[in-house]
């Protein structure tokens, strides 16, 4: 047996024990790990090293290498987020729905853990401790298969993991990391279905194309972010600088970043060229249709796999429309339904994007980039949901957890 069904197995017996853990035994196990995580930054910070001058030996890209990054401020990051974890209520156990029966049962409808989850992700490192984190909230046991761009990375994280997990009540087997990481044990872990519950997918949109395709796991399909913001007549335009700026050079290479701006012609012609300078000040390249590039020379010429694209870096398409619901039809062709926002003054036209956008998330004159566990007050994701069963959005713990019906009786029996 390979490293994938060895490592699979272990989850498995790992997640029935943790069925009978309580909330302090959880809170309790994810402090000892934001202690560990601090304890060791040196020697995680040493090993995130060696990937990132694997990384560049191997021309990986700026936004890349910026993803794999981890230093101090990141290191204490995801120290105190495991902290902030903690202080959140515990989603299980939570009675939902509670029925009386005329016979006397008496029917509960409880949140429990889902079981095992397995997470297949690129670059970022920090998505091992979000994970492994939020399965270990909610009771369950996961399986992390990382990317090899951040391989050293992850074993260190999951080896100080391990060493907290293992002063704590909680099984240290609960959590899993495939060190392999050659494509053989993605396609091994597509087709688990004898350990793991559920597998979500986290990076770019081939990664996620290729599980959904493959996989016969249940598959929570997440992250490709194609965000659009729609600036309307009547947007102010200082707002709508800020906002652009904020959504497309904040942060360039994460899925709720902007990649593509839709302008309403009449404030184009007004204010369009103020808000192109300044994208191109802050190095923004710019890929415009025919009016674009008509009124900013150094323009290029977006082509139609410009609007699908997700460029994760400086890099932004801008198209002129006619209002609305130009804006909305746009939208729904090219999108990846995660993350859309219109700035208007006009409500009518506010109401009719919110509505008519098919996101996960929609936003009325702010940016896109608050579509995010923390932001939302969830203390941490362990994706963007882009689908609509069984989560949508920003996945915290109460996506984590499936239900279970509990039948209390006294003898009865169907006639």
């Amino acid at each position: 047996m390979g490293e994938v069904y060895q490592k699979g197995e272990l989850a498995k017996k790992a997640s029935y024990q943790l069925l009978n853990k309580s909330t302090d035994e959880k809170n309790d196990a994810l402090l000892l790990i934001s202690n560990q995580l601090l304890e060791d930054k040196d020697l995680i910070m040493a090993a995130n090293k060696v990937d990132l001058e694997k990384g560049k030996e191997n021309g990986l890209t700026s936004s890349i290498l910026d993803r794999i990054m981890l230093d101090e401020k990141r290191m204490k990051d995801m120290a105190s987020a495991l902290k902030e974890l903690v202080k959140l209520k515990d989603p299980v156990g939570v009675v939902v729905e509670e029925i009386e029966k005329d016979n006397g049962l008496k029917i509960l409808k409880k949140t429990v853990p889902i079981g095992v989850m397995g997470m297949i992700y690129e670059a970022r490192p920090n998505v091992t401790i979000d994970a492994a984190s939020l399965a270990l909230k909610t009771g369950n046991s996961i399986v992390l298969r990382g990317s090899s761009s951040a391989k050293e990375s992850n074993i260190a994280l999951v080896h100080s993991i391990h060493k907290a997990l293992e002063k704590s009540a909680l099984p240290k087997e609960a959590v899993q990391l495939i060190e392999d990481t050659s494509r053989e044990t993605a396609k091994e872990l597509f087709h688990l279905k004898e350990f793991l519950d559920v597998l979500i997918p986290r990076g770019g949109k081939g990664l996620i194309e290729t599980v959904v395709r493959e996989a016969t796991v249940p598959v929570i399909e997440t992250g490709a972010g194609n965000c659009h913001l729609y600036i309307d007549e009547t947007a102010n335009i200082d707002m709508a600088k800020k906002i652009s700026l904020n959504g497309k050079t904040q942060r360039p290479s994460v899925c709720n970043a902007l990649e593509t701006i839709l302008i309403e012609e009449k404030w184009f012609k007004q204010n369009g060229l103020s808000l192109l300078q300044a994208l191109d000040n802050r190095g923004v390249e710019i890929y415009g249709d025919q009016t674009v590039c008509a009124a900013y020379e150094t323009a290029i010429e977006a082509t139609e796999d410009d609007w699908y694209t997700e460029y994760s870096a400086l890099k932004i398409s801008i198209k002129v429309v006619k209002g609305v619901m130009d804006a909305i039809n746009h939208i729904n062709k090219y999108g990846t339904k995660h993350s859309e926002a219109i700035i208007t003054e006009n409500k009518e036209n506010a109401t009719t994007f919110l509505a008519g956008v098919d996101a996960a998330a929609v936003y009325h004159n702010a940016s896109t980039r608050f579509t995010d566990g923390f932001e939302f007050g969830y203390g941490a994701e362990i994706g963007i949901s882009t689908q609509k069963l069984h989560a949508r959005g920003p996945m915290g713990l109460n996506a984590l957890t499936s239900v279970k019906y509990f039948i209390y009786g006294d003898g009865q029996v169907r006639n």
